[in-house]
């Protein structure tokens, strides 16, 4: 299983699970500073070998980063499209890079916290330019926390996605994105014999959001397998557990996320998201869905040196 620390002494000042969720600037219940994220993340990928992490922070075909820059606390999450494998290519490969690069980029200093796309795009063109060959199709989701204005940042291509949730409820979450059922959209590069044929989108198709945060919210962000096995009543559940915003403790539920989502994934008589889904698009589908597993949790903190 992988976990990840947020750099640098970060302190919630607000009571998880809803005693207190006052927004500094509001008046009252904390101070003005800068915030942060201290991030745990968990996975598993479909091949049953638990908690396995490839190099550069992967569980089967997802991808995943945190990064941390003076401006902005940063993560993003990428599921490599599994149908490469039939003609050759390893689809962790194209996933894999793509998070390496944002990471990179953020860890540079190359990109604007207000604009997410913008960390897609130049490393999309990265790849593309990369005098290794690199084939694959990926989809990608970025967070990005300004520290000093409070504001998430987020862009969403394909079905991976994130939900912030504030006193036990979803206040924000990302729009899946499909051209029709399970094909997400997805960044792509191709052989030059198959481009116009493999379905490939533009980093600015992705969808982009901007909201404020608090003190005490709750950023969790996880590719396909996750949603696609469990509900959000049943994620809502699993965050309740989380009592408090130390490291052991986020790290803990983001565990107890994924191994439940790992659970039910083979569970043959489990309705799951993904089943009903399929049921929706008239296919006699039920059971979960087995999948890669990667889920980042995050909790908004205050940030100080």
């Amino acid at each position: 299983m992988f976990s990840v620390l947020s750099y640098g002494r970060l302190v919630a000042r607000a009571v998880l699970g809803g005693l207190s969720q006052t927004d500094p600037r509001a008046g009252g219940g904390g101070s003005g500073g800068d915030y942060g994220l201290v991030t745990a993340g968990c996975g598993f990928g479909k091949d049953f070998r638990k908690g396995l992490l490839k190099k550069g922070a992967c569980y089967g075909d997802d991808a995943c980063f945190v990064a941390r820059h003076r401006s902005a606390d940063v993560l993003g999450v990428a599921d490599g499209v599994g149908g490469w494998r039939d003609y050759g290519v390893d689809p962790s490969q194209f996933s894999g890079t793509l998070m390496r690069t944002c990471e990179r980029l953020v860890k540079e200093g190359r990109f604007v916290p207000s604009n997410p796309i913008g960390i897609l795009t130049t490393s999309y063109c990265e790849l593309l330019q990369n005098k290794v060959p690199l084939l694959g199709s990926s989809t990608a989701c970025i967070v990005v926390l300004d520290r000093t204005s409070h504001r998430l940042h987020t862009a969403n291509l394909g079905d991976s996605g994130f939900l912030v949730v504030r006193g036990g409820e979803v206040v924000h979450r990302s729009d899946e994105q499909q051209h029709y059922f399970n094909t997400p959209f997805q960044l792509s590069i191709a052989p030059p014999e198959a481009e116009g044929v493999v379905l490939s989108d533009s980093p600015d198709a992705a969808d982009s959001t901007s909201f404020d945060v608090q003190l005490g919210d709750i950023i969790l962000t996880a590719t396909d397998g996750l949603f696609d096995n469990m509900p959000d009543y049943m994620i809502l559940q699993e965050l309740k557990k989380l009592k408090n915003s130390n490291y052991e403790s986020i790290q803990q539920t983001a565990r107890s996320i994924a191994e439940q989502a790992h659970e039910l994934a083979y569970d043959p008589n489990y309705m799951s998201p993904f089943a009903q889904f399929a049921c929706d698009n008239g296919l006699n589908v039920r059971g979960g869905k087995p999948d890669d597993i990667t889920v980042l949790l995050s909790i908004v903190a205050e940030y100080t040196d």
